[in-house]
């Protein structure tokens, strides 16, 4: 087992965002369906997102009406976000109960509050983040050195990544100004493939699907990061909960979780269903759809999964510390799947596996 360390900013917000977009100043509501059938121990439960493909299983199970239907006449009222900072923010005031997130901004969460705000309740994506380069003035992974390429955001899970692979290759580069043998570019989704257009940058380490985006404008990928991965598979989006709203409401936890366990069969038996159900979940909160050169390819470089990956989390957190972002922290306590495995032993699933780190 990797040993138990986390991680805490040493920059304030470095470790927030999930790499998904920017800093969100307000959040959207999202349409629910109307509960019916008994109501649970609240009269409703509110639940966070980001509208991206990453967010398969809250986007699918908040369209289709799975995750409303496990809660009865308990209402499921949803708000979107465009970045973990806001919904850290939102779970620790109690705007929002539950969340979909990233990594990053999960274990900020957690060391931040001593770990006592939240806990990790699930898993929900794997994978979906690849380098994409110019190929004209990229052909090879050893040419990335002396290039320009961008991550989304300081100390994010993607520019962790990025700097991991960096040191690896042996090259320095300076964490925090991003200086050195590769000039690592700090910039948002939303702008990175005119940032690639205008030659600003040489290529990108990021998430879907803006890695879609950027091979639509010709790009291409010169590494998919699941290769580093062992089986192929870490974690990109979990499932985190209040720590006060598990303690009052375990049977809306389990609700939820029965909903998202169910999304994510319902996505893996019905994929073309599923990725036109989230492109129309996307049409509705950002007020487009992604067009099919970019949905296709990034809708299947992303896997949905119950299972957390609590290793790869451990494992991305050693890698921020020895990036020099971040110093180290005790993890223990971040996991609480108890409520998960009751979920997938009722459903005929095989437990999942916390990686040690589910007590203090």
């Amino acid at each position: 087992m990797l040993a138990a360390a986390a991680v805490l900013p040493l920059l304030a917000g470095a470790l927030g965002a999930c790499g998904y977009g920017s800093q969100a100043k307000e959040t959207d509501k999202a349409e629910a369906p109307a509960p019916k059938g008994k109501k649970l121990s609240t009269d409703e439960v509110r639940i966070g997102y980001f509208p991206n493909l990453t967010h398969a299983t809250a986007l699918v199970g908040d369209q289709q009406g799975i995750l409303q239907k496990e809660l009865g006449g308990t209402r499921l009222s949803a708000s979107t976000f465009n970045a973990g900072p806001s919904e850290i923010e939102a779970l620790n005031s109690g705007s929002i109960d539950i969340g979909w997130i990233g990594p990053s901004p999960a274990i900020n969460g957690f060391a931040k509050s001593d770990g006592q705000s939240l806990r990790i309740i699930g898993g929900s994506a794997s994978g979906g983040v690849k380098l994409v380069v110019n190929p004209k003035k990229v052909k090879s992974l050893d040419d990335v050195k002396g290039k320009k390429i961008a991550t989304p955001q300081l100390g994010n899970t993607q520019d962790v990544a990025f700097l991991n692979w960096i040191a690896e290759k042996g090259w320095k580069v300076d964490p925090q100004s991003g200086k050195g043998d590769v000039s690592v570019v700090r910039t948002d989704n939303k702008v990175t493939p005119d940032a690639y257009k205008s030659g600003a940058i040489d290529g990108a380490w990021v998430p879907e699907p803006t890695a879609s985006k950027l091979v639509a404008e010709g790009g291409k990928v010169l590494l998919d990061e699941g290769s580093l991965w062992p089986d192929k598979k870490f974690v990109i989006t979990n499932l985190i909960v209040s720590q006060r709203f598990l303690d009052e409401h375990p049977d809306v936890v389990e609700a939820v979780l029965r909903g998202s366990v169910k999304t994510n069969q319902w996505i893996k038996d019905n994929p073309e269903k599923a990725k036109a159900s989230a492109n129309a979940a996307l049409k509705k909160l950002s007020g487009k759809p992604l067009p099919p050169e970019v949905l296709d390819p990034a809708w299947k470089s992303i896997e949905t999964t119950d299972d957390p990956l609590a290793a790869t989390l451990e494992t991305e957190a050693q890698h921020a510390v020895k990036a020099g972002l971040l110093e180290k922290t005790d993890l223990h306590g971040i996991y609480d799947l108890a409520p998960l495995n009751k979920v997938l032993k009722a459903e005929g699933k095989p437990p999942v596996d916390d990686a040690g780190l589910g007590e203090k």
